[in-house]
C-alpha cells in the first residue's frame, strides 16, 4: 500500500507537474499555505504576548502590518519572475514562485483591512481575509489539477461549430469575468470562483437572489422590501441544516441531555444573529486626514472633530479607529 501511494505520487509529480511545467505553480500553492498558516500562528503568539516570540513591528507610533512585508515580497519576487521568464529556468522560477506565494499569503491575511479601510483583523469582518485565502487556494488548486477558465465555453463553441478567433476569446473572457464579478457582488463567492472554470454556475448565480448581507442587496434590495424578505427567508432556509448539524455535533460532544430541543432553539437564535438585511450604504465624510485617509466614517467610535490650525496637540487621542498611514509631524 505504501509503495503504491509513493509510486503514484511520484508519477503524478513527474508527469503532471514537472513535465508540464507546473512546478512553480505547485510551489506557489505550497508557499501560500505555509505563509498563511505561519502568519496566523505568529499573530496569535504575539497577541498572547509570548516572551520567546517576536513582537509587533512599529515605526514610531505607527504599527506596520505584515501586509506591508507581503507587498514588498510580492513585488521583489514578481520582478524576479518577469526577469527570469525569458530564460525559463525552472529552479529559479520555482523559488521565486514560492516567495511570491508567501508574500501573497501575508497580503491576503489582511485583505479585510484593505477592504474595510480599518483594522478589523480580530473582528467578525476579519473573516473576509480567511475567505480570500481559501478562494486563492481553491482557484490555484483547480488550475494545478488541470482545470482552466473558459474550457467549458470553448468546448461548447467547438460543439456548435462556431469558429474561434482572438476577438471571440477576448469577448468570452470579458463576459466570464463580468458574470463572476456580479455573482461575487451578490455574496456568492464560491459560486463565482468555481464558475470561472464552469460558466453554467455563473448563470445560476446571476439569476438567483443575492444574499441579504451582500453589496448587491445593499444597493438593490433596500428599496424593495419584499425582495429583501425573500432573500432573508432563502438564506435562513439554506443555512439552517448546516447550523443545526454544527450545534448538534457540539451538543453530542458536550453530552447535553436535551439535545434535540436545544438544537432547534439554538439554531433559530444563531440564524437571527447571522442572517440580517444589509446595512445602508455609508455616506462619505467630508473630513479627510492629513495622510489622505478618510476619517469620521460611519462606524467610528468617536466622531471626527475639527483640529486647531497647528494640528493636534501632543498626546491628543485619535478621533478615528483608522490607523494613520504615517505619523504626522
Amino acid at each position: 500500500m505504501h509503495d503504491w501511494l509513493t509510486r503514484g505520487a511520484s508519477d503524478w509529480l513527474n508527469h503532471d507537474i514537472i513535465d508540464r511545467g507546473r512546478l512553480p505553480l505547485l510551489v506557489f500553492f505550497l508557499g501560500l499555505i505555509v505563509g498563511f498558516v505561519g502568519i496566523r500562528i505568529s499573530v496569535r503568539l504575539i497577541r498572547a504576548d509570548v516572551r520567546w516570540w517576536f513582537s509587533n513591528v512599529t515605526a514610531g507610533d505607527t504599527h506596520i502590518h505584515h501586509m506591508v512585508f507581503g507587498v514588498v515580497l510580492t513585488l521583489l519576487s514578481g520582478l524576479g519572475l518577469i526577469a527570469f521568464a525569458v530564460s525559463g529556468e525552472q529552479p529559479v522560477m520555482t523559488v521565486l514562485a514560492g516567495l511570491f506565494g508567501v508574500g501573497a499569503a501575508l497580503i491576503l491575511d489582511e485583505f479585510a483591512l484593505i477592504f474595510y479601510l480599518r483594522d478589523v483583523y480580530w473582528s467578525h469582518e476579519g473573516r473576509t481575509s480567511v475567505d480570500a485565502v481559501f478562494i486563492a487556494l481553491a482557484a490555484t488548486g483547480m488550475i494545478l489539477l488541470g482545470f482552466r477558465p473558459l474550457d467549458l465555453y470553448f468546448d461548447a463553441l467547438d460543439g456548435l461549430r462556431v469558429g474561434r478567433t482572438a476577438v471571440v476569446d477576448v469577448a468570452a473572457a470579458v463576459l466570464n469575468l463580468g458574470l463572476a464579478a456580479l455573482v461575487v457582488l451578490k455574496g456568492k463567492v464560491w459560486t463565482g470562483v468555481i464558475g470561472v472554470f464552469a460558466w453554467p454556475l455563473l448563470i445560476v448565480g446571476v439569476v438567483r437572489l443575492a444574499r441579504p448581507t451582500s453589496p448587491w442587496a445593499r444597493w438593490r434590495y433596500l428599496s424593495r422590501p419584499r425582495k429583501l424578505e425573500r432573500a432573508i427567508a432563502r438564506e435562513r432556509t439554506l443555512r439552517r441544516p448546516f447550523v443545526r448539524a454544527k450545534i448538534l455535533v457540539q451538543d453530542l460532544i458536550a453530552g447535553r441531555p436535551d439535545v434535540l430541543p436545544h438544537v432547534r432553539a439554538a439554531t433559530e437564535d444563531r440564524l437571527n444573529q447571522m442572517v440580517h438585511p444589509a446595512p445602508p450604504p455609508p455616506a462619505i465624510s467630508p473630513h479627510r486626514g492629513l495622510s489622505g485617509t478618510i476619517v469620521g466614517l460611519p462606524g467610528d467610535d468617536v466622531p471626527a472633530r475639527s483640529e486647531p490650525p497647528d494640528g493636534p496637540g501632543p498626546g491628543a487621542p485619535n478621533d478615528s479607529e483608522h490607523e494613520p498611514v504615517e505619523p504626522h509631524r
